[in-house]
């Protein structure tokens, strides 16, 4: 067995990588993250310098670890900035770091991709690459139960957060679903869904092969627009977009809104087995309320048309939760070199998992549901 490092992804086996991946979701898929290379999004320009880690035997791939190294923490949503700026008023340097994730991706799945003994061994890697680099730490992201486990063994420290992910009772229909929230809340939605028909906006729902050229090049303006907005550069490109919907067609799915036949705004999702997940969406023109409608209640219908148990509508939000999302834990897991600041942000993590176990509980205290049990 033997570790190497690798400085493409496009250097590794892609028969090997498929079958390690098999099972590790979509956003771990070579088509996914060698779009985010190739079109230049995640490369050593933007930050996203790739450094998979590969556990190898007689040539051949055993276990991967699908890595970056990192000179700035933007596009993680793990947020490390306090982290940093200590780094920074000690003397020392905080980046570049070592980061196990998928790009701008806040979705929890497989990270080490290979059997338990091959993770062992990855995670062994991962701590020799920041000890032969002399790197600050190294951070994986929304990994799988298992392997948080077989980090926390490792004596890595865990970190807890939050998001909002709305889980499918087996609705017939939208109105079944309105049908378990409080009054209150059943009513805020369907007048947020009515002033969005009042303003002569349509939905289409466009899948798969259903969505051309010309869809993906709308959405990107769409997705700039949001940026511009915020005053910040957008992490993806055309490019990017275009690559994903020619090798990953089945699973994309684009909530397009019309006023008088034209297209004004547009959310992008993916679909993954039982799950949607809500990407990226953007608007040319300010209508009240077409963001809830692109963003949440297009994709909760969506899933009770198709039987899809989970809809994640992206990081953050509180906002959710009055519109049928529930709080759910995530975890990330960090490996910290320096023994004074690893023992500072131990005590400093242990003090933050409590009060996100407090803040969760009080998230559900304020959900929208009728009752607990509707929610769960």
């Amino acid at each position: 067995m033997n570790l190497h490092l690798a400085d493409s992804y496009g250097a590794l086996h892609a028969a090997d990588w498929d079958q390690l991946a098999a099972d590790a979701g979509l956003f771990m898929q070579r088509q996914w993250l060698s779009a985010l290379q190739d079109s230049g999004c995640a490369t050593v320009a933007s930050g996203w310098q790739p450094l998979p880690l590969q556990l190898q035997q007689d040539g051949r791939l055993q276990a991967l670890a699908p890595a970056w190294l990192k000179s700035h923490s933007r596009g993680e949503y793990v947020f490390d900035w306090a982290w940093a700026e200590a780094w920074q008023r000690a003397g020392l340097d905080y980046y570049p770091k070592l980061l196990l994730a998928s790009p701008f991706t806040p979705v929890s799945g497989p990270r080490l991709l290979g059997d338990a003994a091959g993770q062992r061994l990855l995670i062994q890697g991962l701590q020799q690459v920041v000890a032969d680099y002399r790197l600050s730490s190294a951070h994986v992201l929304f990994p799988a139960a298992e392997e948080l486990a077989l980090l926390q063994e490792a004596g890595w420290l865990l970190r807890h957060g939050v998001q909002f992910h709305w889980l499918n009772q087996g609705y017939a229909d939208f109105d079944a679903f309105l049908a378990q929230l409080s009054q209150s809340k059943r009513k805020k939605i369907r007048q947020e869904r009515r002033k969005v028909r009042d303003a002569g906006i349509s939905v289409q729902v466009l899948a798969g092969e259903e969505i051309s050229a010309a869809d993906w090049a709308f959405f990107e303006r769409c997705y700039r627009q949001t940026y511009l907005e915020h005053r910040s550069p957008p992490y993806l490109n055309l490019d990017f977009f275009q690559r994903v919907g020619r090798s990953l067609s089945p699973h994309c799915l684009m909530f397009v809104a019309r006023r008088a036949g034209q297209a004004i705004a547009a959310s992008w999702c993916l679909q993954d087995g039982n799950t949607l997940y809500g990407r990226y969406w953007g608007a040319l023109d300010s209508v009240d309320c077409l963001h809830f409608e692109l963003c949440y209640y297009s994709g909760i219908e969506y899933a009770i048309q198709h039987g899809l148990q989970c809809f994640e509508g992206g990081a953050q939000g509180e906002h959710k939760l009055a519109r049928g999302f529930t709080p759910v834990q995530t975890s990330s897991a960090h490996w910290i070199a320096h023994p004074q600041f690893r023992r500072a942000i131990a005590d400093w993590l242990e003090r933050e998992r409590e009060a996100i176990g407090d803040y969760q509980q009080q998230l559900f205290l304020h959900a929208a549901y009728k009752t607990p049990c509707a929610q769960q």
